[in-house]
């Protein structure tokens, strides 16, 4: 995967909107909630979409929308996903959201969970062609904010589409495209491919973002060289990782690795994010949705079984804190050993 490297814009755009650095975070159900949303941004993205939300007017006063359609003093720009079948339905949702702080659409066509696809929603929209370029042409018409959409590459490997399908999006107004290299069929199993990114890339006049796979500086640069594409999108590799943004963005600009963030930088952005969930969702709701984020974090460090079983037991956030405060001194200490006896 290895073509001449070439010059970066710092800054892209979708619309007037600028994305600076061109590295977002991609909208994960049940993981880019506000509070991660803010702390991403903070710590280097360039763009932070929202788990997607509900078409389906329905749902829009449950806790679970409300808590997503909430974003109040969240940094510019705020991007809300939108998920569903129906045209019409899908304009109004994009309606309310920008009536309600969005300064960015993107529609949801690459989840492939199958409770969404069920629904024909998600990635499985992405085998209907004609269905693709009606929802499209609703949402861009609906609104005056760009519209953007994210997709996989096809149903199968044996039925690859994103072409057509960037192809339809560009036609109906989308300003920019999200490609992740998987199908469907592949969920996140196996490696993203590139090959089909580059094709879009090539085949659009639109912004394009390459998604999938994108877990260091390094492997960054080689997409974008291989792939040509304006933007990367990052998922799995920020879950307990979020100065991700900030490392790639310094990569890019500069051609130098940044040091990791040492122990107690980690700590204390965990403690930070503790605090925001706790705030967000109320103590009880908050200390549960910690305790994935703890998880992650403390992956691939020693003694982190025991950690995660102690946090996980914790009722209150005052003990699930101090938990957290003790694990991260005792890693600094270089005694983690006594953390698990002590557990």
């Amino acid at each position: 995967m290895m073509q001449e490297p070439r010059r970066y814009n710092p800054r892209m755009l979708i619309g007037s909107i600028p994305i600076d650095p061109p590295v977002a975070l991609a909208p994960m159900a049940g993981v880019t909630d506000k509070p991660f949303r803010k702390l991403c941004k903070r710590l280097g993205a360039g763009l932070a979409v929202s788990e997607m939300t509900a078409s389906d007017p329905r749902l829009w006063q449950t806790r679970k929308s409300l808590h997503r359609m909430d974003h109040a003093g969240e940094p510019d720009p705020v991007s809300v996903q939108i998920a569903g079948s129906d045209p019409a339905m899908l304009a109004e949702a994009a309606r309310y959201n920008v009536a309600n702080g969005a300064q960015l659409i993107d529609i949801n066509m690459g989840c492939p969970a199958k409770k969404v696809c069920n629904a024909w929603a998600g990635s499985a929209l992405l085998a209907d062609e004609p269905l693709v370029g009606q929802i499209c042409r609703a949402v861009v018409g609906a609104v005056d904010v760009p519209v953007t959409l994210k997709i996989r590459t096809g149903q199968t490997p044996e039925q690859r589409n994103a072409l057509v399908i960037a192809r339809i999006a560009e036609d109906s107004g989308i300003a920019a495209l999200a490609v992740h290299g998987r199908t469907r069929s592949q969920k996140y199993e196996g490696f993203a491919e590139y090959d089909t990114i580059a094709a879009v890339k090539a085949s659009v006049s639109i912004p394009v973002f390459a998604n999938g796979d994108i877990d260091s500086p390094v492997k960054a640069r080689e997409v974008l060289d291989y792939t040509q594409a304006d933007a990367l999108m990052i998922g799995r590799a920020a879950q307990g990782r979020p100065w991700i943004f900030r490392e790639i963005a310094h990569f890019l600009a500069t051609g130098e690795i940044l040091p990791e963030p040492d122990l107690s930088e980690v700590r204390d952005i965990l403690l930070g994010q503790l605090d925001a969930l706790y705030a967000f969702y109320g103590e009880v709701a908050g200390v549960r949705i910690a305790r994935k984020h703890l998880g992650w974090y403390a992956k691939d460090r020693p003694e982190n079984a025991a950690f995660r079983a102690v946090a996980n037991a914790a009722e209150s956030a005052h003990e699930q804190r101090r938990l957290t405060r003790d694990y991260f001194d005792a890693l600094a200490a270089g005694v983690p050993g006594e953390f698990a006896a002590a557990a």
